[in-house]
């Protein structure tokens, strides 16, 4: 069970009122700082619980691998996240589809819920309870649109979309019947408040597909997997990378309530998401990962953190975090940098 002061604190954000504290998200992926917290602690699940704990982060969507920088890519087990456990698959090396008449035989299987009971389930019980009673892990899974992409690769997509527009829907559509499937039995068993979905569909500047298209497919997939949960009183946290600003008003009508991680690299502005949604939409993370923090200094990061907590957290409905994850580059020292300023900094009323 969640302690009673970490659960008022993100139910008063996500409902946008203030609380103690500005709520902290985050997921980490970061071997030093594993080490740094949880020394040889050789039980992976255990020694990063108390990462989370000890940085008082009170909501996560999992954790990271955490790859030593001699591994050039070798996965730890026991460090997978939730979305290689949860059913999604990387595929890495060599796509499943790699032409049309591929696109044309591949199929994904039928959902099977009863299957995502006796398995995911049972597996983010066990998530919860382990990082309980200081950390809310939140379930999730996708829409349907990356896995799809996922399968071939950007560039084979692209052109079918165009020479194969029936087929690529037909496989968007089997792979959201399997999200929504995760999306019903998430709703049915009351896992979380708090739903996560994650999608990636832009970059630095710009979606990686026309809006029209993404309106046309990956906003009614979105929609179909936020029915469920929304209809079961849970609130939906999407992610992706980049700039979708063009896409807010469309996600919000699909069902979304809050949006991560905001990236302001890729020109996602959260003073202009904060004025014009902050009453209907919880901003989640917006710190920068791919510079302030890996590269840059301390008052670099304590710094960026105070004009995000500025922007974003009067009002409530803002969990701070990173703009994505802590990755295996960040200093430790800007690590615990940051943390500290979220805490010290994050009281209301905001005073930075």
């Amino acid at each position: 069970m969640l302690d009673s002061v970490v659960a008022e604190r993100i139910e008063k954000s996500m409902n946008h009122e203030e609380g103690d504290r500005v709520p902290i998200w985050d997921y980490i992926d970061n071997r030093a700082f594993y080490r740094h917290i949880a020394g040889d602690e050789p039980d992976y699940q255990r020694g990063i619980v108390k990462v989370y704990h000890e940085m008082q982060i009170d909501l996560c969507r999992g954790y990271g691998a955490s790859f030593d920088a001699d591994q050039n890519g070798t996965v730890h087990e026991h460090g997978e996240s939730q979305w290689k456990i949860s059913g999604q698959t990387a595929w890495t090396t060599r796509h499943p589809i790699r032409s049309l008449e591929d696109l044309k035989v591949f199929h994904l299987p039928a959902p099977d819920e009863e299957a995502l009971e006796r398995e995911w389930v049972p597996w983010i019980r066990n998530q919860q309870e382990a990082f309980a009673p200081y950390t809310m892990y939140v379930p999730g899974g996708g829409c349907g649109f990356h896995g799809t992409y996922g399968l071939m690769g950007l560039a084979l997509f692209s052109v079918l979309t165009y020479d194969a527009r029936d087929e690529i829907e037909r496989l968007l559509w089997e792979h959201t019947a399997l999200e929504v499937a995760r999306a019903r039995v998430a709703a049915r068993h009351d896992l979380c408040p708090i739903y996560f979905i994650g999608d990636d569909v832009a970059y630095k500047g710009r979606t990686m597909f026309s809006p029209q298209f993404l309106r046309e497919t990956f906003v009614r997939q979105l929609a179909a997997v936020c029915e469920p949960v929304k209809n079961a009183g849970m609130k939906v946290i999407f992610h992706t990378d980049g700039d979708v600003t063009c896409l807010v008003d469309d996600m919000i009508e699909a069902g979304i309530d809050g949006l991560n991680p905001i990236e302001p690299l890729a020109g996602m502005d959260i003073g202009y998401l904060k004025r014009r949604y902050g009453r209907s939409l919880i901003l989640v993370g917006n710190v920068d990962c791919s510079q302030v923090l890996p590269l840059g200094s301390k008052e670099d990061v304590v710094e960026a953190t105070k004009a995000c907590l500025r922007a974003a957290a009067p009002g409530g409905g803002h969990f701070i975090g990173s703009s994505s994850e802590i990755v295996p580059a960040t200093p430790v020292g800007n690590i615990l940098a940051f943390y500290e300023a979220c805490r010290t900094y994050g009281r209301y009323p905001i005073n930075c």
